[in-house]
């Protein structure tokens, strides 16, 4: 089991002071390394061309927009976990619409313990994306191995008369007998054929 901490960064756009200092008083304390603050979209959308943010908390309205376009836009181009809050009356509405762009949304007035609960969940979330991301990238990898170990098997079956089953033990054998990986093995046979 992994037991690293990981650390976060995290973005509060809200032009609210107590607000501000409420909520990054809630952030889990040793899982947050930065939190910077927008007082508007505006210099919220300058703040995310400049750095990636783990977390965006949107406390909407703002003084120049609602919030919603950036919302959706950091929820799709980045990694970001995103938190919409907004006024009960426009809650229901404003769920439906940033649910399928996966933006967490939150009614105000907040609870202290739902807010709190919130970003635990948004950590947690967080965190199940970034096992899924290493899953992915470990599947990339043994798919780009693949791919290299048939090309050289093939230029090994067309350039050295090998048959397919040859191909394939040269390859393991190669890769045993020099200690390094098939993938290597490939990638130079590859190089020696091109």
């Amino acid at each position: 089991m992994d037991v690293s901490v990981n650390s976060y960064s995290a973005l509060i756009v809200s032009g609210n002071e107590q607000f501000n200092i409420a909520i990054s008083s809630m952030l889990p304390k040793g899982s947050f390394h930065s939190i910077s603050i927008a007082k508007s979209i505006a210099s919220a959308k300058r703040e995310v061309a400049q750095k990636d943010f783990d977390f965006i908390i949107i406390n909407s309205p703002l003084s120049d927009d609602l919030g919603m376009r950036f919302a959706i836009d950091c929820s799709n181009s980045n990694k970001s976990i995103v938190l919409f809050i907004i006024q009960n009356e426009f809650y229901n509405q404003t769920y439906a619409k940033l649910s399928d762009y996966g933006v967490f949304t939150l009614p105000k007035p907040l609870s202290k313990q739902s807010t709190i609960t919130s970003l635990r969940w948004m950590l947690t979330a967080k965190k199940r994306l970034e096992s899924a991301e290493k899953k992915s990238v470990k599947m990339e990898d043994k798919m780009e191995e693949i791919r290299l170990v048939n090309k050289a098997k093939w230029l090994l079956i067309s350039k050295e008369g090998l048959l397919e089953p040859e191909a394939h033990k040269f390859l393991e054998k190669e890769a045993m007998n020099r200690c390094i990986t098939k993938k290597e093995v490939a990638t130079q046979i590859i190089e020696k054929y091109s």
